[in-house]
């Protein structure tokens, strides 16, 4: 199976994707590990554009392929980058789970990403303005939305779990 979480930057994502993924023993794939290895690499500089999204992708499908569970993390912003994300489990012939998370509660979300600190050396986080800016299409599917204002990330993991189902 593949599971897709996306969300703005300061929602929960990597931090419940850490969870979950130990949790199920699922891969966690995540693009801004992606993102920042190809900046090292001296191939590209930020923004990195869509290569670490496409090298996500391989990964996902890989790993798919071998019967593990991948957990796919990134802002998956764009109705395209879900449908790549989604083809690449169909090509793996797997079943494939869309989730988005979200922080309702402004004053939290935006002290969430202004007290953050990098886990991945030399990533440039976004600050609360770029959040806000930034390009995010509505989901145009049936996709499970979590809600991880006012809750620890265990509660969080506990309420996916739940959505997810067995």
């Amino acid at each position: 199976m593949l599971i897709v979480i996306g969300g703005l930057p300061g929602t929960g994502k990597t931090t419940l994707a850490r969870l979950l993924a130990a949790r199920i023993g699922a891969v966690h794939v995540r693009v801004d590990t992606i993102e920042q290895a190809i900046v090292r690499s001296g191939l590209a500089r930020h923004p990195v554009g869509p290569a670490g999204y496409v090298v996500g992708y391989a990964l996902a499908e890989e790993h798919l392929r071998q019967g593990l569970t991948v957990i796919a993390e990134s802002v998956n912003p764009l109705a395209v980058t879900r449908d790549a994300w989604r083809e690449a489990a169909v090509r793996a012939g797997a079943l494939v789970r869309e989730v988005e998370l979200v922080c309702t509660d402004p004053a939290e979300h935006r002290h969430r990403v202004t007290a953050r600190s990098v886990d991945i050396p030399d990533l440039p986080l976004p600050d609360w303005q770029q959040v806000l800016d930034r390009d995010y299409e509505p989901w145009d599917r049936d996709h499970i939305v979590l809600d991880t204002a006012r809750q620890g990330p265990r509660d969080s993991l506990a309420a996916l779990l739940g959505l997810l189902g067995p």
